[in-house]
């Protein structure tokens, strides 16, 4: 892609800068949201290859939970708010004090809609600290929440929406509650063309 190795040198620190104010926004949201306070870590941001994706989360074949939804607007692209079971498990009980016992046991429809709204504060959070730097026009749709493996996530994201950006900004968010830290993936896959436009709106890849 072109401009990508200089936007990873150059404008590292603004995505890190984004994913901060990002994180302290949703904080807030989420605080709000659940009546408590909800601390979260400072994130670790950083640019990766699309099929390096599912290896973050452990494997095309982890089992995970994932919200995701579409970006709209002048930057259009695909995000996905991914988290482990375990991890998953642990924000039900500790941050939503749900409990989900049963190994086997599927997810009710409350505990997915609960992790649905989380990883939907944290991608509205996040997108619009994003669109603030950028200038750009980026607006979410309506998530969707899935439980599988991760691989069969992603080709659904590849089949419902086309084809996606062959880079993402990874935002690896943690929760941290009475001590223990509650760890998600947060995905920003922008189309194609969406990484030039981004490129282009903070002063990089202009040659």
């Amino acid at each position: 892609m072109a401009g990508f190795n200089s936007f990873e040198a150059f404008e590292l620190d603004v995505l890190k800068e984004v994913g901060n104010i990002g994180a302290g926004n949703a904080a807030t949201a989420l605080s709000k949201l659940l009546g408590k306070p909800v601390d979260m870590a400072v994130p670790k941001v950083s640019l990766l290859a699309f099929e390096e994706v599912a290896e973050r989360v452990g494997g095309s074949e982890q089992i995970v939970l994932a919200v995701f939804l579409r970006v709209e607007g002048e930057a259009p692209g695909n995000m996905f708010f991914i988290i482990e079971e375990q991890s998953a498990k642990r924000i039900l009980r500790q941050l939503l004090s749900m409990r989900h016992e049963d190994e086997e046991e599927s997810y009710s429809e409350m505990e997915l809609s609960a992790i649905c709204e989380i990883g939907n504060i944290l991608a509205g959070s996040y997108l619009s600290s994003l669109a603030d730097f950028t200038q750009l026009s980026m607006q979410p749709s309506v998530p969707g929440i899935a439980h599988d493996m991760a691989g069969a996530i992603l080709s659904y994201g590849l089949m419902q929406y086309g084809e996606m950006g062959d880079s993402a900004l990874l935002i690896e968010t943690t929760f941290l509650e009475d001590c223990e830290s509650l760890e998600g993936h947060f995905f920003l896959i922008p189309d194609p063309e969406s990484f030039n436009k981004i490129f282009r709106a903070l002063g990089v890849g202009q040659e």
